[in-house]
């Protein structure tokens, strides 16, 4: 960790997630981990030095998560998330699925069972069929409560 005037500063991850609409659904990962209720998130991840842009690894993660590709993107949100020791921001885009074939999937998601199942769901992008389900991070799901409705409206 790099210090700061208070000490030390946390390590920062930046990340890219997926508002992947299909029809008038958000493709999402339904996440069961052992010791953990289950709950949903967007697919994404972590920006890789390799990565030649945050869309490049948006198209990566996508790819090895789904199997999918999508359409142009839209950056829509972003938040940030502590926990000890290191800083999460998250930048969140809107896309369009084009294709997506599990069969397809990879990355070190599967790689290890003891990370849980990565399952993917369709939820109704609407304010209420989000509020059914545990949609982490909790500010992404506070956004869509506001803004589901607005989404199809902002991919390219």
């Amino acid at each position: 960790m790099t210090p700061n005037h208070a000490g030390w500063a946390p390590r920062v991850r930046r990340a890219v997630r997926a508002l992947l609409l299909d029809g008038d659904a958000l493709v999402l990962l339904r996440r069961t981990r052992p010791g953990r209720p289950v709950y949903h998130t967007t697919p994404g991840g972590k920006i890789e030095p390799t990565d030649a842009s945050p869309e490049a690894a948006l198209r990566r993660e996508l790819d090895e998560e789904l199997g999918a590709t999508a359409g142009p993107v839209r950056r829509v949100f972003a938040c940030g998330e502590q926990v000890p020791g290191l800083y999460r921001l998250n930048t969140f885009y809107v896309c369009r699925l084009v294709t997506m074939d599990l069969s397809r999937r990879h990355g070190p998601e599967f790689d290890d069972p003891a990370k849980g199942r990565y399952d993917p769901d369709r939820i109704p992008c609407t304010a209420a069929g989000l509020a059914s389900i545990d949609l982490i991070p909790g500010k992404l799901a506070a956004y869509l409560h506001d803004h589901a409705a607005d989404l199809p409206g902002l991919v390219p």
